[in-house]
This record gives structure tokens, C-alpha cells and sequence, in this order.
């Protein structure tokens, strides 16, 4: 049976929950009926063959090693040398502000193919897809906050930008099932091991979990903090580990917000403020989170708050625990 929340439900939630930034709530987003029924061809599109650049390889493998350059995008930015400089000195190699043959053969110990076939499937593309909303105030009113389309819950799936998605795959629609893509290897990952520490390092913008040894053996970027909310450096604890949370909005903690707006409560939902994962720390307000937006990951700020892509925060929150000490430093 489905439950729906009365307004004066919502009301006392928002009065009681109103200081946290965001929460997690035992009430799932409802359902949004999807727009339209799959349309499944009657022959499957193929993708033609493609050619791997050296860029989207190493991005793609360094993925596959957990130091992850967040949205894969066959660019070579900031994030992939951050990402092949913490692979680099993770395993003792020469640091270099491109792959080299020796971090190469390194990240493909197991010679997996960094493109594999994937065909979509009708649950890839039934939805439901509808708008983000503009505005805390309209995203209240929505029962989710789900993907906008299926190239974006795609490219989330796989780590990968739609934009890449659609190079990758000329002429084959992202939103019809049956069609047959070439999509970045990152669906068997070995999993991430226990971390002992989470270590936030502001200067390069990267989260890094620690073994019992203190060794770094997964990194991933991020967004920390702004002028008006900095990352508040120190040792916090892990407080609670919420997947799909609720998210109290108050604009007296959103850098950037018009002060005098009302609070509000938005539902769960990978295009909601904090994604799908929600990990509070002991330190009121502040949270290692999801975005609904992971190609401006490293770009621009946040409330003081940790942000990470989606399946980074999902990944993280497997490897740490309630307790786990967060560090937090310069």
C-alpha cells in the first residue's frame, strides 16, 4: 500500500528537522508515473566500432582502481591528473602529468577491455524522466527528484558523461530499448575494501580512504566548502549512513540562497541537492553527499559540505562505517 504524507505531516517534519541540511527519512519517494511506454525496435541499433583515445583509457582504468577522475569524459583535465598522480604515488611510480607506460601497464594488471557492449534494457529507459523543477519552493511539491532522461540515468550508471555516451555511440538513441552501446568497463569493479580512515584533503580536492596503515589505496574528487561555508577542518565522526535521503532546506546554510526564502522539505531523488547518499558527521549540518550534477564536481563550491558524484558517495558509504573518524585538513 502506498502512503502519502499529509501536509500537516510534512509540516511537523519540517519543524522538527528544519536545522539539519539534510536527512534521511524511512518514507521513499513515491512513484512518478512514467511518461510513456518504451519503445522497443524491431531491429536493435548496433554501434559502429570506435576508436579509444589514450585520455578516455586511462580515465576508464583509473576508474576501474578506485582513483576515480569522477565523470568520465575523454578529457584530460585537473581531476584525471589529480586521480593518475594519487594512483602514481599509491604504487610507487613515477609521477607524470600523463599516463606513461609504467602507470599504464600498472592500472591494467587485469586487461579488462575499458569498453564493453551493453544493450538497454526497457527498465534503462521506463522512467519516470521528468524536469528538475528550478527553485527549493518547486521541488517541495514533487513526490521525487528523479533523472531527466535516460542518457542522464545512463551516464550515471556508467560513470560517463551523456556527452561521451553519444560519442561513443553515433546515431544509436540513448532512449530506446534494444539498442546495443559501447559504455565504459565500470560495472565489475572489484569491491572497495574497509577503510580504517576517510581523509578529506582540501588543497587537492579529493576524498582518500586509508588502510589500517594509513596508505591511500582510493581516491575521488570532490567539492568542499566556499568562502562562506569552509570546509570545516578538523577530526569529525561519521554520524549515520543514508541512502535516497530527505533534504531540509534552510537558506541561513546554502551559500548563495536569498536568506529571507522560506524552509523547505525535498523529497529523495538523484537530481535532489545531496543525490543519493547523505553521510552525517558530528560536526551540525555538515555531510559527505552525492550532487545532482557530477560533471561540475571540482568546479564550483558547496556549503561547506563534502560533495561527491553519486556512485562515489555510494561507493564510499559501503567502505565506512558509523563511528569512522573524518579528517579533515589543508
Amino acid at each position: 500500500m502506498k502512503l502519502r504524507l499529509s501536509t500537516a505531516i510534512v509540516i511537523a517534519i519540517t519543524a522538527m528537522l528544519a536545522t539539519l541540511p539534510a536527512f534521511a527519512q524511512d518514507v521513499p519517494a513515491k512513484d512518478v508515473p512514467a511518461n510513456s511506454e518504451p519503445a522497443i525496435p524491431a531491429t536493435p541499433v548496433a554501434v559502429p566500432e570506435v576508436t579509444v583515445t589514450p585520455e578516455l583509457r586511462a580515465q576508464i582504468l583509473l576508474e576501474r582502481a578506485w582513483f576515480s577522475p569522477g565523470e568520465i569524459d575523454g578529457k584530460w583535465g585537473s581531476k584525471s591528473r589529480m586521480a593518475l598522480a594519487g594512483f602514481q604515488q599509491a604504487h610507487g611510480l613515477e609521477m607524470t602529468e600523463t599516463p606513461d607506460e609504467a602507470s599504464l601497464a600498472a592500472l591494467d594488471v587485469d586487461a579488462a577491455q575499458v569498453l564493453v557492449s551493453y544493450t538497454i534494457s526497457e527498465a534503462d529507459v521506463a522512467g519516470p524522466f521528468l524536469p528538475t523543477p528550478a527553485g527549493p519552493q518547486a521541488k517541495s511539491k514533487m513526490k521525487s527528484l528523479p533523472y531527466q532522461s535516460a542518457a542522464e540515468a545512463l551516464g550515471e550508471k556508467f560513470h560517463a558523461s551523456p556527452a561521451l555516451l553519444r560519442a561513443l555511440n553515433p546515431g544509436v538513441p540513448l532512449d530506446v530499448a534494444g539498442g546495443i552501446l559501447k559504455m565504459p568497463n565500470v560495472q565489475d569493479l572489484a569491491p572497495l575494501a574497509v577503510a580504517a580512515k576517510v581523509v578529506i584533503d582540501k588543497s587537492d580536492s579529493v576524498l582518500r580512504l586509508l588502510d589500517a596503515d594509513g596508505k591511500a589505496y582510493a581516491e575521488f574528487p570532490i567539492t568542499s566548502g566556499s568562502s562562506e561555508f569552509p570546509l570545516p577542518i578538523g577530526e569529525w565522526k561519521i554520524e549515520s549512513i543514508n541512502p535516497d535521503p530527505w533534504y531540509s532546506y534552510d537558506p541561513k546554510l546554502i551559500v548563495g540562497a536569498n536568506k529571507n526564502d522560506p524552509k523547505a522539505l525535498l523529497p529523495p531523488g538523484p537530481n535532489g541537492p545531496v543525490g543519493t547518499m547523505w553521510m552525517a558527521l558530528s560536526k551540525p549540518h555538515y555531510g559527505i553527499h552525492g550532487t545532482p550534477e557530477p560533471g561540475l564536481i571540482g568546479r564550483t563550491q558547496s556549503s561547506g559540505c563534502v560533495r561527491l558524484t553519486n556512485w562515489s558517495a555510494n561507493a564510499v558509504s559501503k567502505a565506512v562505517s558509523v563511528g569512522m573518524t573524518v579528517s579533515m585538513q589543508e
